[in-house]
């Protein structure tokens, strides 16, 4: 290609003018945030401008508590949730019961469940679910250590002086093909511990219509149906 060709394509890039023009930091500032997903190089952009607008002390507020969320969060050792310390919170409350614990693909998902105030027991993340075409097996996520917590209580509690066996051990994961599948994988394996488990109902909405729910959610509606009487 001539050398007037190339420069006259380089120009034509989109933004190429403007991202020559920031100074270096400016630049890989907007190159990080772009990184972020869901950030497009526009929103990124006007970030760095927020953040280049703003007040000395609130910038570095951000950078902060960028910095002490990496330095400082960790994952519980007994259930992978995050947390400041090497149990979190949960795990290290006397008042949770000890006897049953939820498995769930995700900590956001534990953060759905608190939220309802409705669950008093444990957690345990599997951080992430089972995707063959992934290439996730059961390698890849805290299964191991989910069977170790059934097996011997007495290693993951905060007071090991007195340990609680669990009982009951419940499915939380999402209704999706893979979420199903690491769910029939775990019961399949804890059949032969001396656990009871079960999976959280399933059904139709609140506030739903019959005619727009698929068969799968259908099917689960009907198995977990619930006496009135």
């Amino acid at each position: 290609m001539p050398s007037r060709e190339r420069a006259r394509s380089s120009t034509n890039k989109p933004g190429a003018g403007a991202s020559s023009a920031y100074p270096e930091p400016v630049r890989a500032l907007i190159d990080e945030l772009a990184a972020l997903p869901g950030i497009g190089r526009r929103s990124a952009e006007r970030l760095a401008f927020h953040v280049l607008k703003s007040p000395e002390p609130d910038a570095l507020r951000l950078a902060a508590a960028i910095r002490d969320v990496k330095e400082s969060v960790r994952h519980c050792v007994s259930c992978f949730n995050l947390g400041d310390s090497n149990h979190c919170s949960i795990c290290a409350d006397p008042e949770r019961d000890r006897s049953r614990v939820l498995v769930v693909e995700q900590p956001k998902d534990l953060i759905a469940l608190e939220q309802t105030g409705m669950y008093k027991g444990l957690y345990h993340v599997l951080m992430g679910r089972l995707s063959p075409l992934d290439n996730i097996g059961p390698g890849d996520l805290t299964v191991a250590a989910l069977f170790d917590r059934v097996g011997h209580p007495e290693k993951h509690a905060p007071d090991e002086s007195d340990p609680v066996a669990i009982e009951e051990v419940v499915l939380g994961l999402n209704p999706t093909v893979e979420g199903d599948g690491t769910a029939l994988y775990l019961a399949e394996r804890l059949r032969s511990l001396p656990v009871r488990v079960s999976r959280l109902a399933r059904g139709l909405p609140t506030g739903g219509s019959l005619e727009f729910a698929n068969k799968a959610v259908l099917a689960d509606a009907i198995a977990g149906r619930q006496s009135m009487m």
